[in-house]
């Protein structure tokens, strides 16, 4: 069966958005509530020359989820039915915690992971270090435990009203 060009067209728009839906909805490993879009990890979805291309961008360059993220969007992409893909790793420009979408920070706060403020404010200043709100109780009454949590991205906090511990991304 032939198919004319715009047929063509929007079956490849059709795939590309299955794929950019698969990829999308990947957990990340380490913080299963966000995905990682949510974390702004994933970079790009585009087809070059009929294959689709995924990009994607560790939250630091020794991250050990890079790899399971990985398999975990070639995975996905199978799934969705997706069998001529390629997901890259770019490290530049290098992902920031400015990536996180609000969505993304909302769904951290909800689990108990302190998003980070946004590093730059919208005439492009750089915040200087504001107090972290406890994702529990909302207190900024918190204090930093550990520049290490439960995994290198994080520090451990802990507010002083509900003392509470909780994770806080590292602004990077």
């Amino acid at each position: 069966m032939d198919t004319k060009p715009d047929e063509a067209h929007a079956i490849g728009d059709e795939l590309l958005a299955r794929a950019r839906a698969a990829a999308a909805a990947v957990p990340d490993p380490e913080i299963p509530a966000v995905t990682i879009a949510d974390l702004g990890i994933l970079k790009g979805v585009e087809r070059r020359d009929g294959i689709i291309e995924v990009t994607l961008t560790p939250t630091y360059t020794g991250c050990p989820a890079t790899l399971p993220i990985r398999i975990d969007v070639e995975t996905a992409l199978l799934a969705a039915g997706i069998t001529d893909a390629r997901v890259h790793i770019a490290l530049s420009p290098p992902w920031t915690t400015d990536d996180i979408t609000d969505e993304g920070r909302r769904k951290l706060r909800a689990y108990g992971i302190a998003p980070p403020p946004p590093r730059h404010s919208e005439n492009g200043a750089l915040f200087s270090s504001p107090a972290v709100a406890c994702p529990r109780c909302g207190s900024s009454a918190t204090q930093r435990i550990s520049e290490f949590g439960s995994t290198p991205c994080k520090a451990l906090w802990r507010c002083q009203a509900c003392r509470e511990p909780f994770d806080v991304f590292k602004c990077l």
